[in-house]
């Protein structure tokens, strides 16, 4: 049992711990302690569900209807391209930390942006239905393997949303948002572009 919870924590921490929608969008809110454990809990969930679905049966059905992840793939792609819209005309105006706290958005507004960068994104569900749960259920105990990749999420959000709130007293200057928007639209950017034009179509 145990040799399937590791097997669980080692794939997904893997592929949840690289750089992506989810972790840009938790990392932003927690330099500006906005919300962000409440986005980092709801990133949780999201991948535990996905990933008990995809370890008990969710895998088969997706592969057996490639529109469903197709359509997912175009509106993860207008979303992207909106995000990144956002982020540069936030990075040709730079704001420092105190301004961005000034204008907090609502915990409805958090929780609803946090479900849109990781349902829309069709990279998500590659990962935690088709990837990890593929491989979870060849496991002899996929019941253990789901709560190892459950665990490998809850400590890299729970870890992303504390550390960068903790580093936020030290971010307090402006530059430090036009960079760190500047990167954001240039990944949304980035992940827009593999999606609408994948490697290999």
């Amino acid at each position: 049992m145990w040799q399937s919870y590791w097997n669980g924590l080692a794939v997904a921490a893997g592929l949840i711990i690289a750089i992506g929608t989810q972790n840009a969008f938790v990392l932003g809110q927690s330099l500006k302690r906005e919300f962000h454990l409440s986005a980092a809990t709801l990133c949780i969930l999201c991948d535990a569900l996905m990933i008990c679905l995809g370890v008990f049966g969710l895998t088969r059905v997706l592969q057996q209807h490639p529109d469903a992840l197709e359509a997912i793939r175009w509106a993860g792609v207008v979303f992207l391209l909106a995000y990144a819209g956002f982020a540069a005309q936030r990075a040709v105006r730079p704001n420092s930390l105190k301004q961005h706290e000034q204008r907090r958005l609502s915990r409805g507004a958090v929780l609803v942006t946090t479900l849109a960068v990781t349902l829309l994104n069709p990279h998500f569900y590659l990962d935690t239905v088709l990837l990890i749960g593929s491989l979870g259920a060849q496991q002899i105990h996929p019941g253990a393997y789901a709560a190892g990749a459950t665990s490998a999420s809850a400590l890299w959000f729970i870890s992303l949303a504390l550390g960068a709130a903790w580093l936020a007293p030290y971010l307090a200057r402006p530059i430090t948002w036009r960079l760190l928007d500047s990167a954001i639209a240039v990944l949304m950017l980035w992940i827009a572009y593999g999606l609408a034009f994948p490697a290999g179509a």
